[in-house]
């Protein structure tokens, strides 16, 4: 299916792999924000609220590649393999116990299950439903909760129209998790507002994949628990 939006098409916009080049950078200088600043610190709000486009931006292209992978179960066990590798550099570096959550892979892959599911067509409503609602409860606990599974169920629903993807998804996202976050947590947690960012810079894809080999294929991957696994051992043992 092209990609058909109610904006200007971005022809000369970016490929899928400049926006996940973006997108991780993005997320290590908001990552290493919460070992540098304090919370409350006008520093770290600002890094956080630009750090917000990285979630979005994720789970986007794996909206995107479910339409594009060859083969959908080796899609869904590779984010499961690193969901599970990335697990512990994930609670050690953040400080959580080992089984009061976990990353963002969790969800992602979670995600990609609740897609596949609402784009079956053998499948019946409540069985994509139910389907929906266990990839819901299995990846509640994790980093972003259940958010990335909406998402990324949104994004592939309304796949070929940019602007009622962008509409969902900034509802579901402000109604149900920034302003949750914030009544929850206190008001320090405005930056979750922050996703609304991800907009403009989706709107800059180009519709292409980019440059294909196996190091960008693999490298977007290994980078989640590698960059975690540098930043703790910069914290808690060369500067500890």
């Amino acid at each position: 299916m092209s990609r058909i939006t109610s904006f200007k098409q971005a022809e000369n916009g970016l490929d899928a792999n400049g926006l996940k080049l973006i997108a991780i950078t993005a997320m290590f200088i908001d990552h290493l924000s919460w070992w540098l600043f304090p919370l409350k610190s006008i520093e770290g709000e600002l890094i956080h609220i630009l750090g917000r486009i990285v979630a979005p931006v994720m789970c986007y292209f794996v909206a995107e590649g479910y339409f594009h992978t060859r083969n959908l179960k080796k899609y869904i066990l590779r984010l499961i393999l690193f969901a599970l590798i990335s697990h512990f550099p994930y609670v050690y570096y953040f400080e959580h116990p080992w089984y009061e959550t976990t990353g963002i892979m969790w969800g992602l892959a979670m995600g990609l299950i609740g897609l596949a599911a609402n784009q079956s067509e053998e499948l019946k409503d409540w069985q994509k439903w139910l389907i929906l609602l266990l990839c819901c409860l299995l990846c509640g606990f994790g980093n972003w909760s259940c958010t990335p599974v909406i998402w990324i169920v949104l994004f592939g629903h309304f796949r070929g129209n940019f602007r009622k993807q962008m509409i969902a998804f900034l509802i579901f996202g402000w109604l149900f998790f920034s302003l949750p976050m914030c009544i929850i947590r206190g008001w320090q947690y405005a930056y979750q507002f922050g996703i609304i960012l991800a907009i403009p810079l989706l709107a800059l894809y180009n519709g292409k994949k980019g440059k294909k080999s196996l190091f960008i294929k693999w490298g977007f991957y290994i980078f989640y628990p590698l960059h975690l696994i540098i930043l703790y051992i910069f914290r808690f043992i060369i500067f500890k």
